[in-house]
């Protein structure tokens, strides 16, 4: 069993008693890092306590004797790595950025709307040009793929700050 895989087994109690989900694992460059979710968002304060349980279990029963590391416990972030097949899932009709490991029509890095996942891999529609092209991309030749997040426009924000302020005006 692959150490990461263990360190599942160890966390997931953990993590699903603080009413959390687990939503990877990864261990690179000496960092242990566990990302953790929660429908409408992880606060920094359950973060707090589970990286505390999470290192205590982790004592207790080592997946890796003899080596150092450092955990870190945090949220995947507002812009996501997608790895696992759930990712991809979860994330249909998002916009993500994706690097292939072999060239697709000369191309090896995608950005579209990600519309299809099933057994073998994804489906995008690309954000360029005029008329919408589909990319088929087998999950054994993503390299890297994450969610993008888009921040709204100073054009919205402002639109949004008007409204409120009348609101208040009203009052």
């Amino acid at each position: 069993m692959r150490a990461t895989d263990r360190v599942r087994e160890i966390v997931l109690p953990i993590i699903e008693a603080a009413d959390a989900s687990l939503y990877d694992v990864e261990h690179e460059s000496g960092i242990l890092r566990v990302m953790v979710d929660r429908e409408g968002g992880i606060d920094v304060d359950t973060i707090g306590d589970l990286s505390q349980q999470i290192s205590a279990a982790l004592d207790h029963d080592d997946p890796f004797p003899n080596q150092r590391y450092l955990l870190e416990v945090t949220s995947p972030g507002i812009e996501r790595k997608l790895r696992l097949p759930e990712h991809f899932q979860a994330h249909i009709g998002s916009d993500v950025n994706i690097k292939v490991r072999d060239p697709i029509e000369g191309e090896r890095r995608f950005e579209g709307r990600l519309d299809i996942v099933d057994d073998t891999g994804i489906e995008i529609t690309l954000a360029s040009g005029d008329e919408p092209v589909t990319r088929r991309i087998a999950f054994q030749n993503v390299d890297t793929a994450r969610t993008i997040f888009h921040w709204a426009s100073e054009e919205q924000t402002s639109t949004k700050n008007k409204s409120t302020n009348k609101k208040a005006s009203t009052r």
